[in-house]
């Protein structure tokens, strides 16, 4: 099965399940843009297929991450406005005393 995030304004507001056979092209293989065509047409918006297994753009999608296009990566939430996102794990590092986990 492959998932899909709908994204608006960078925030990802859906997610969805898509049949892997769906996203086939005429040679058989899969293709993320017939995915994202389909749920479009089906959902309308702007579709981004992300990973369950986290294999691709940074996590798997969750409603309110943030969907950054030029990293091509979903971000959580900050856990607080000090949190400095960490640039290898697209994490964000709590710096704050109050804070000291690293989410």
């Amino acid at each position: 099965m492959a998932h899909f995030a709908k994204i608006e304004n960078n925030l990802v507001t859906q997610v969805v399940v898509v049949n892997n056979e769906v996203l086939k092209d005429e040679n058989g293989i899969e293709q993320e843009s017939i995915g994202s065509q389909f749920c479009a047409d089906l959902f309308g918006g702007t579709w981004i297929q992300t990973s369950y297994n986290n294999n691709f753009r940074g996590r798997y999608a969750g409603i309110g991450n943030t969907y950054d296009a030029v990293l091509d990566v979903f971000i959580e939430p900050k856990c607080h406005d000090e949190a400095v996102l960490d640039e290898a794990t697209y994490q964000w590092i709590c710096t704050n005393e109050a804070h000291t986990i690293k989410e």
